[in-house]
């Protein structure tokens, strides 16, 4: 088989399957692991997949630049902010992360509703600012352009210093085994902050997300309470993720 025939059918494989496992393709193909290996290398370097232990996996569509992760699954992202914005109850204290479904949580938070945020990110405060009754906490530190937010160890600290009812969060992949994952190594410990300040954490994944992966796990399933999606709710991996144990909220 040609170099791009093996290219065509990894990622055919990838889009049937959800991952690839490279010592079953390599039998399958009666090729070396080896060999592809180095398929999947190049599929990497051209963003195609998100290579792991063994193999590799889907790679998330939101790792583009925050501008561009605008209009990806915006309908999605609408519904599973609504969703999110209705976990917030009066005097709640919520931890807020940055990204663009976080964002359209601060928008579809009622504007008489009175409890306190708290982000790490300007544009999520910004957007508050025309709610009276929210009282608002901006964490600073390094701004990590990516996803407009604050990162590296000043941001940490400060995370560590509140305590709050509930913190929504944002990743870029959602995975069984790969968990919950985001692409930068700084953000992804930013996170880790703000969820264990929280006494529940929901994570905000729009369907593009569920299935794909990133290089940097932000936490494992057990700390976090469930996960608010519009995916299927019979979607195979949404199964997966329900046989684990994780509550599941429908963004519909």
């Amino acid at each position: 088989m040609l170099a791009a025939e093996r290219r065509d059918h990894l990622l055919g494989l990838l889009a049937r399957e959800g991952k690839i496992v490279a010592k079953d393709v390599a039998a399958a193909l009666g090729i070396s692991e080896d060999s592809v290996r180095r398929d999947l290398r190049d599929l990497a370097a051209e963003g195609l997949c998100q290579r792991v232990y063994g193999g590799a996996l889907p790679v998330s569509p939101a790792v583009v630049d925050y501008a561009a992760r605008q209009s990806v699954a915006s309908d999605g992202k609408r519904k599973v902010a609504s969703a999110a914005a209705a976990l917030v109850r009066p005097g709640n204290t919520l931890i807020l992360d940055g990204g663009t479904t976080a964002l359209a949580v601060a928008h579809a938070l009622p504007q008489a509703l009175a409890c306190t945020v708290i982000t790490h990110s300007p544009t999520i405060a910004a957007a508050l600012l025309d709610h009276p009754q929210a009282e608002l906490f901006l964490l600073g530190g390094r701004i990590f352009k990516h996803s407009a937010v604050a990162c590296g160890a000043a941001a940490v600290e400060a995370a560590q210093n509140i305590s709050a009812d509930l913190c929504l969060l944002g990743v870029t992949g959602v995975h069984p085994e790969a968990g919950l994952t985001t692409a930068d190594a700084e953000e992804a410990a930013m996170k880790r902050a703000l969820a264990a300040r929280a006494a529940d954490t929901y994570i905000l994944a729009s369907s593009e997300k569920i299935g794909t992966a990133s290089r940097f796990r932000v936490l494992p399933w057990e700390k976090v309470s469930g996960l608010i999606t519009d995916a299927d709710p019979h979607n195979a991996v949404v199964e997966q993720l329900k046989a684990l144990g994780l509550e599941v909220l429908p963004a519909d």
